[in-house]
């Protein structure tokens, strides 16, 4: 579906091969989008625009289940919540979308996109989730001097700010409390503010050291420890403050400071395109990318410790043969590996605990049209998810007419093995935002075209039909049938205009060729295969099953099998296809009646050869008597008239 106010691909007529502005370049047109039970949420227009529009479109049929525009705020959306609420009178989850404008937090319901709440001077700072789906945010205030500082821990807790403030009914019930209410969230919000003593933070954290000054965290988790860390030349310093409510607010680990090799004298190790990479709560790790080097540091969060580095990745990149050092790689750390990608279009796996190599993987131009240029293998990993991570293709400032080809695929965690790729459909967004994933659904916004596209597994339909529906047996009848794709995408215009009769499902392996020329205006290749249909009869009255074969359907989506009855009776005859990786599977079914074949007619003697001699003198005899018998009856005929007449 379009995703709003501009026209995408080639602009065509007098503009030539320009192709139209693609929401990228600063501008985030995708940017914040989020999935909430089966339904997605973007943002209609890009951030600087006087008009905002929120849309909520279900993922499973790309309609739209609400759309608005809001007075108040002009804000976007920019984050979800699903809230569970458990209390004496209140049992429950509650779902919202937040649209944020400057400070003020407006509070939608996702089912409807009413407001309900707001909160107003909400801190500065990355939110984080605690265990009943609040968002919290951490900070160190310093309350004393810059040279005597009184450094206290601070927890922002959105859901405070509701418990906390003006209460009306019943003081547990949380949609009666919040019901078209404004709350100032700083007033109300910090439920936790505790002294952290002895603590000193080193020069570089904050740019005020005095009284108001605030440190914001590089990693927090709710109900565990938060974590402060400051990196320079000269080494890595990291704090880690207890937020386990036995042991809350005591510092597991102190300035403890890890010495930076020589190197780092000739490197910028700070700044945009040097940071913190990832991190590990399973295991307690940060990781510290630096750029120039191409190296991952990883610290212990629980003493600070340095724990391994990686070896550099000494690979040439496409932006004139310097190193990957124009960006930080997009890293995700899951499954306790550390998964990372950049501009030269090699994707990395490292052991967290170890750094260790797994594993790597380089992407390879499938087409002549997406050769390496400037930028134009800039990877991000945008989804991990279950078994799989995902990957695909933006660009800092792409040039026009873009590339066809740009890489979007799908790899084992565990392994690196390529699962399933469908190169030249979904161009990522630098500034706009990647992909999300909700009900095993990927949308994201495509930079070729301005569309936004669902991808993931699909309904099919089976029909089925005999050649006859009553027959005898020993006579052989023809089944066929059909398998489509019925995806709500195959119900646009353009492909029903295209494919009338319906557009046919094909197998995993053609799966991306396929959607390539159906929805991205690729050529269709010759060598699309199939779905593999079994079919088998049913015996009604005996509660019999006969496996009748397997199947495949061709490029029309048709398929075809004989069988021959070999016993009468009533039959189900069942098509039945048990689903691939790209679709759920479907059934159809029909009848027909078989009887009994008429006994074949006891065959007649034949007699010896000159049997026939004998009868066919007999019969030349006979004919000859009765020739003779005729003549002799016409001659009786003559003489009776000829004496009649002599008596008159």
């Amino acid at each position: 579906m379009p995703i709003g106010d501009t026209m995408g691909g080639l602009s065509g007529g007098e503009a030539g091969d320009a192709g139209f502005q693609d929401g990228d370049g600063y501008e985030g047109k995708f940017l914040n989008s989020i999935t909430i039970c089966g339904i997605l949420y973007y943002n209609r227009y890009v951030a600087a625009s006087p008009q905002q529009t929120i849309v909520a479109v279900d993922l499973h049929t790309g309609k739209t289940v609400w759309e608005r525009s809001y007075d108040f705020g002009g804000g976007r959306v920019t984050h979800g919540q699903i809230l569970v609420w458990d209390f004496a009178s209140s049992h429950g989850a509650w779902s919202y979308v937040w649209m944020v404008s400057g400070n003020t937090w407006y509070g939608l319901d996702a089912s409807s996109g009413d407001l309900k709440y707001n909160m107003t001077n909400v801190p500065s700072g990355t939110i984080y989730r605690g265990s009943n789906g609040e968002m919290l945010k951490y900070r160190m205030y310093n309350y004393g001097t810059a040279t005597n500082p009184n450094w206290y821990l601070q927890q922002w807790n959105s859901t405070y700010v509701v418990n906390n403030g003006t209460r009306t009914g019943t003081a547990d019930a949380w949609g009666a409390n919040v019901q078209g209410r404004s709350y100032d969230a700083t007033r109300l919000g910090f439920d936790l503010n505790i002294s952290v003593s002895g603590l000193t933070f080193v020069p570089g954290q904050t740019n005020n050291v005095n009284t108001g000054a605030t440190v914001a965290p590089i990693m927090a988790y709710a109900e565990d420890k938060v974590i402060f860390g400051n990196v320079s030349k000269a080494g890595v310093t990291l704090t880690v403050i207890n937020l386990d409510r036995e042991n809350i607010g005591y510092p597991l680990c102190n300035r403890r400071t890890w010495d930076a090799p020589s190197e780092w004298e000739d490197i910028s190790v700070t700044g945009s395109q040097s940071g913190w990479a990832g991190f590990s709560k399973e295991y307690n790790i940060a990781v510290y990318w630096t750029k120039e080097n191409r190296v991952n540091y990883a610290f212990s969060t629980e003493t600070g410790k340095y724990l391994w580095q990686t070896e550099p990745q000494s690979y040439a990149d496409a932006w004139g043969g310097v190193s990957s050092s124009r960006d930080v790689p997009e890293k995700i750390i899951v499954h306790n590996k550390l998964i990372e990608a950049s501009v030269a279009g090699i994707v990395y796996c490292y052991d967290v605990k170890s750094g260790e190599l797994f594993w790597s993987y380089e992407a390879v131009a499938k087409t002549t049209d997406y050769q390496i240029m400037t930028g134009n293998w800039w990877l991000i990993p945008v989804i991990a998810t279950d078994d799989l991570v995902y990957f695909g293709h933006h660009e800092h400032s792409a040039a026009t007419p873009k590339k066809r080809g740009a890489p979007f695929f799908a790899l084992d965690i565990e392994t690196g093995d390529l699962v399933w790729e469908i190169d030249g459909t979904f161009r990522q967004t630098r500034w706009g935002g990647p992909a999300v994933i909700g009900d095993s659904i990927i949308a994201t916004m495509d930079t070729y075209d301005q569309q936004i596209y669902a991808i993931g597994k699909g309904p099919s339909e089976v029909t089925i039909t005999t050649s006859n529906a009553i027959t005898t047996t020993g006579q052989p009848i023809k089944i066929t049938g059909t398998i489509m794709d019925i995806s709500p995408g195959t119900q646009q215009d353009r492909l029903k205009y295209n494919f009338p009769k319906g557009v046919p499902a094909v197998s995993d392996e053609s799966q991306s060729k396929w959607m390539l020329y159906l929805y991205k205006q690729f050529e269709e290749t010759m060598d699309i295969k199939g779905i593999n249909i079994t079919v088998y009869a049913y015996d009604t009255e005996n509660n019999n099953t006969i496996p009748i074969g397997t199947t495949t359907s061709n490029t029309h989506g048709i398929y075809a099998i004989d069988w021959t009855p070999q016993k009468e009776g009533k039959y189900d005859i069942w098509a039945y296809f048990d689903g691939t990786a790209a679709f759920y599977g479907d059934d159809a079914q029909t009848e027909i009646t078989v009887y009994a074949a008429p006994p074949t007619p006891e065959p007649t003697p034949t007699p010896p050869y000159e049997w026939y001699i004998i009868g066919v003198g007999i019969a030349i005899i006979a004919v000859v008597i009765i020739g003779i018998f005729l003549t002799l009856r016409k001659i009786d005929k003559k003489l009776v008239l000829y004496a009649n007449r002599l008596a008159f």
